[in-house]
Parts: structure tokens; C-alpha cells; sequence
């Protein structure tokens, strides 16, 4: 019997039973995979390079902690070290004290004895010219400043200005300096000579009796009479024939030069004459050249 050939059977694929959660596809992803794949690189290469742990905002406090407590730390040792070294650094004070005090004392136990000296040779001095100066030892003693003078003469007071600031014009631009409202060294330098040409025979400038070897110069803003500072106001003796001296002074080109400071930088001055003008003789007369006295030899 013929037939047409059978095909064999088509055997069917074996399917696996179908997930109650098939259709959860998104729900199923986000449980089973709950850290996205870049934080998990992420965690993991933190993890690697052993970063992983304390947070940024809590390390950041952590370190501010620990730098207050150094500082604090650092301020109590100091306080410490300097409460311990204390007493140490009185101690060198009150020794540095001491010595500063002991050294002042010396210091002005040598000035008594230094003046005590200077007085002591210009009496021998005086003593000298008296006894070998003949008819004229009294005015080689006024010329040289070795003996007190007292006698009619004027008084003249300069000072600085009241408020001493820039001036302009007048005399000391023309000098070639300006100046302030200050009585310089060359002011009183002018003041002085103008009385010797006027017809002073003693001059004293703040009790310091000037000789004809006598200088006044500068230190600074101070006024030196014979290495000796001097303070405003400055106060010059001269003796003399006071109202002729007076008025010959101030018609002198130097009188008229303390007039132009006066007017032109506030410089006070005022200048009267006076009935007894004492002056003091000079601390210390310097013996420059000597003679013999003629028709005496020595043995």
C-alpha cells in the first residue's frame, strides 16, 4: 500500500515555567541592583585608595578640634615657660636697675669733682694774675673772665618763637638756610659780637661768662657756650654804659639783624638797661702764651 511518507513528528521545545515576577521587570532590576554601577566604581576606587570612612564636613572639623587644641596647647606651655621665667627677668632688671643707678652716682661724683677742680685753678689763676699782673693785673683779669664783674650795663632776652614753624624771607633764607621760629647758634654768635662792638667789656650769656676764647656753636637744636649746653629763653649780660650800649647795639647791623628775625620769624626779644649787671667769672681761664716778667732772672 503505497502512501505518502510520513513526517516525523516535530517535537516541541521544552519552555521554562514563566517567573511570577515577569512582568516586575524594572522593580525586580532596582532590588537586585539597589547602588547605580558609577557610585559602585566609585566606592570601590575610594575603597582602593583607602579614602573610605570619615566624611569631608566631620574630617574638617576634626582637624579645626585639633588645631584648637594645639593652639591652646601651645599658649599653655608659653604662659608656663614665661610664668617660670619671670622671677629670672626681674631679677635682671632690678640688677640693671643698680648698675645704671651706681654708674649716675659715679658719674656725678666725678662732675662735683671735676668742678671742684675747675674752681680751684681759676682762684690760682686769679691769685696769679694779681700778683704778677702789676698795674694792669685788674684789667687783664676783666679782659680774660678770671674775676666776677658787676657794674651798669644791659640785658637782653632772646627766645624762640612762641610756636615755631616754616618762615619765609628775611635775613636767614638770605644766610643760605631757612630756618623755624628756633634762636640757632649763628644768632647768638651775630648777638654777641654786635655787643663787643657796641662797647661791651663783659658779656654773659645764661651765667656762663664768655672770654675772648669762649665759642658757641651747635649741637642739634641745642646751643653749646663753651661745650656747655644752654636752654631758652637766653638771657645776655653785658656790662658797660647801659642806655649808650643799649642804643648803639640796636643801630648796629647785628641789632638790626635780631630786629628782622623778630619780625620776620616771631623770634622774642627784649632788651633794657639795668643799673647792676652781675656777671660770674669764667669756670676755667686756659693759659695759650707766657712771659717773663722783665728785669727778673731765674736762679
Amino acid at each position: 500500500m503505497c502512501g505518502m511518507p510520513q513526517q516525523p513528528p516535530t517535537r516541541s521545545a521544552v519552555s521554562r515555567p514563566r517567573r511570577p515576577d515577569a512582568s516586575m521587570s524594572l522593580l525586580t532590576t532596582v532590588m537586585d541592583h539597589s547602588l547605580d554601577e558609577g557610585y559602585a566604581e566609585a566606592a570601590a576606587r575610594k575603597k582602593d585608595s583607602g579614602t573610605t570612612g570619615v566624611p569631608k564636613p566631620l574630617r574638617a572639623k576634626l582637624g579645626l578640634a585639633a588645631g584648637l587644641v594645639l593652639a591652646a596647647l601651645v599658649v599653655t606651655v608659653g604662659a608656663a615657660q614665661a610664668r617660670v621665667e619671670a622671677p629670672v627677668l626681674a631679677k635682671e632688671r632690678s640688677e640693671l636697675i643698680d648698675r645704671v643707678e651706681s654708674a649716675t652716682a659715679d658719674a656725678d661724683d666725678l662732675e662735683d669733682e671735676v668742678d671742684d677742680l675747675r674752681g680751684d685753678v681759676s682762684a690760682r689763676q686769679r691769685a696769679a694774675l694779681e700778683k704778677h699782673g702789676g698795674s694792669r693785673a685788674e684789667l687783664v683779669s676783666l679782659l680774660s673772665g678770671a674775676t666776677a664783674v658787676r657794674g651798669p650795663g644791659v640785658k637782653l632776652v632772646v627766645d624762640d618763637k612762641k610756636e615755631a614753624d616754616q618762615g619765609g624771607g628775611g635775613p636767614r633764607e638770605s644766610a643760605g638756610f631757612s630756618d623755624t621760629g628756633r634762636v640757632r647758634d649763628r644768632d647768638m654768635q651775630r648777638v654777641v659780637n654786635g655787643l663787643w662792638e657796641s662797647g661791651a667789656e663783659a658779656i654773659a650769656i645764661n651765667d656762663q661768662r664768655l672770654t675772648a676764647l669762649s665759642a658757641i656753636r651747635a649741637a642739634g637744636d641745642a646751643i653749646l657756650v663753651d661745650n656747655r649746653p644752654l636752654v631758652p629763653p637766653y638771657t645776655v649780660l653785658a656790662v658797660g654804659d647801659g642806655q649808650k650800649l643799649s642804643t648803639r647795639f640796636q643801630n648796629s647791623r647785628d641789632g638790626q639783624y635780631l630786629h628782622s628775625l623778630q619780625e620776620n620769624f616771631g623770634i622774642r626779644t627784649s632788651i633794657s638797661a639795668v643799673d647792676d649787671a652781675r656777671l660770674p667769672a669764667a669756670p676755667s681761664v686756659t693759659v695759650r702764651t707766657a712771659e717773663p716778667k722783665a728785669g727778673k732772672g731765674t736762679s
